[in-house]
């Protein structure tokens, strides 16, 4: 079938109008404000190989590990008897569920359902035999706000992954469109906000149930040989672009090294490093030479390592293309098993898909800027900041568990300033509307600014970070958690951005924080969380002075 490149653009928008309208649903069902107001979830759109078609704009630390979390629940339903009846085990209305780091996942609260697609269309959607196979799949991530665990949130400074939460390998969760009662009860019973867990993994069932309708109206209207061939043709347009992109870049190799503070456990800065190659229109990014995998839960697993690689290299693009796995397939990415960027189990991982994933960006960054320093931002906040806060009992229904990464400031260009108090890299979130907050938790907001002179200085100065001060209302006491990180680089001369810092605001006493840690607050206490500012880029001119 020959490509018309009229047809190419359609498609491109259809498939990713199909992922973004999962995320409106999903947004609009879910119960809790982490997914509903900060939209702390992804939505894509698959082949029936398990390739990513299309993703919504939605959460770049997904853009790689949603496609592993496919793979790994083909791979499970691909070994049962069932095969010779349906593809890979698989049924018309099944949903698998899993969250599982070590197969696809990235850490334990980010809980992933899959749906396979079929269709009754006759073409490449029947295999041989006249048995039916999908023609695709769905898969919505979202970010639960508890997960079980030793603290509420699921986000511990924890020694293994067994003390993060619940583990859910692929399972059925729906299996031929009947709940699984006996998986949906296990779940819930490790949680400890059970309503609200059950209101967003509804709300992601029902995403899910919008992408397979909106696939199978695509398919009846175009047929489905001609949808496939654009399928695959759109993942030859985003490799065609990243191969431009590469061609682009001096052939070389640049290397560049960075550090996470500790692991919360220890106070050793623990070294991340990256070897990029450019060789033609191939690129290889090598992290040999990082630090082994750590006791605290800075830990990254390959997959969130693999979302960094893409993201990077999709930002230089500059282009709208789509986000699929076309830009991944010049790329090879190395990370030596076992070290901090490429986590074996029973690693602990919460912090790794927020922290980590942020500095293994920050050193890619920093490599591509000697090749492209006309391009590439100085370092940006380098943390999600995360702060989880939870209490109550969930025998009266009291539970509650509040989770949120809060913004900072971005690393100054080339050409221009940073901007300030804003999501940056990794996450793609919003921050929770004080009114939001304050009406879903018992909490209340007392302060919430710009954190003003926090940006590194330069020609160009970083943006500035975030002051959030959050008093906690309840009578029981409350656990916090909260992983922070360090001022980012600047570059060409720039200086660094002001640390983060957080701060126990407690009658006349001002308690000073780790960057990773837990504390438990008393009724009454203000937390006050104040994120880095952005690097500033080129040496301040003395004329300017």
């Amino acid at each position: 079938m020959k490509t018309d490149p009229i047809q190419l653009e359609v498609f491109k928008h259809r498939f990713a109008a199909i992922a973004e309208e999962m995320g409106v649903v999903l947004r609009k069902a879910s119960y809790s404000p982490n997914i509903k107001e900060r939209r702390d979830f992804s939505c894509a759109l698959f082949n029936a190989s398990g390739q990513m078609v299309a993703q919504a704009a939605h959460i770049p630390v997904h853009l790689g590990s949603m496609p592993l979390s496919v793979a790994a629940a083909i791979d499970r339903f691909s070994q049962t008897s069932e095969v010779s009846e349906n593809f890979g085990g698989l049924k018309p209305g099944d949903v698998v569920v899993l969250n599982d780091p070590f197969r696809g996942g990235t850490h334990l609260p980010d809980i992933t359902l899959v749906s396979p697609v079929f269709t009754q269309t006759p073409g490449i959607s029947q295999v041989s035999q006249g048995l039916q196979r999908p023609f695709g799949f769905v898969a919505s991530r979202a970010h639960h706000a508890d997960v079980g665990g030793m603290t509420p949130g699921s986000m511990p400074v924890a020694r293994e992954i067994f003390q993060e939460g619940l583990i859910i390998p692929p399972i059925k969760l729906i299996e031929a469109g009947k709940i699984n009662q006996a998986a949906w009860d296990l779940l819930l019973a490790n949680v400890r906000t059970p309503q609200e867990r059950a209101g967003d993994l509804w709300a992601q069932i029902a995403a899910n149930q919008r992408g397979t309708q909106r696939l199978q109206e695509l398919v009846k209207e175009h047929g489905a040989d001609e949808v496939n061939h654009y399928m695959t043709a759109m993942l030859a347009y985003t490799e065609r672009m990243t191969r431009r992109l590469l061609e682009s870049i001096p052939d070389g190799e640049y290397s560049f090294a960075d550090f996470l503070d500790n692991d919360g456990v220890g106070d050793e800065p623990i070294r991340i490093q990256v070897r990029v190659r450019i060789t033609g229109d191939q690129a290889s990014v090598d992290f040999s030479g990082s630090a082994p995998q750590q006791r605290g839960s800075v830990n990254a697993v390959y997959a969130i390592t693999l979302s960094a690689v893409y993201y990077v290299f999709r930002c230089l693009i500059g282009l709208d293309v789509p986000n699929n796995a076309g830009c991944l397939a010049p790329i090879e990415v190395i990370a030596p098993t076992g070290c901090v960027v490429n986590a074996q189990p029973p690693a602990p991982v919460a912090g790794g898909n927020v922290e980590t994933s942020q500095r293994i960006t920050d050193v890619l960054l920093g490599a591509l800027a000697q090749a492209l320093p006309a391009k590439v931002p100085a370092a940006s906040q380098g943390t999600m900041n995360n702060v989880t806060i939870g209490g109550g009992s969930s025998s009266d229904s009291g539970a509650f568990a509040y989770y949120e990464t809060i913004g900072g400031g971005m690393g100054a260009l080339p050409d221009r300033e940073g901007p300030s108090a804003i999501h940056s890299h990794m996450t793609n979130t919003l921050n929770t509307p004080a009114e939001a907050l304050e009406y879903a938790y018992p909490l209340r907001v007392l302060r919430y600014e710009v954190r003003s002179g926090s940006g590194g200085a330069g020609k160009f100065r970083g943006g500035d970070g975030i002051r959030r001060d959050v008093q906690v209302l309840t009578e029981a006491h409350a656990s916090i958690t909260i992983v922070q990180e360090r001022g980012p680089y600047g570059l060409n001369g720039g200086q660094p951005g002001v640390p983060g810092q957080n701060l126990i605001l407690r009658g006349d006493q001002e308690i000073r924080l780790p960057g990773k840690g837990s504390v438990d607050l008393l009724p009454g206490d203000i937390l006050s969380l104040q994120t880095p500012g952005g690097g500033g880029y080129g040496a301040i001119e003395r004329d300017s002075q």
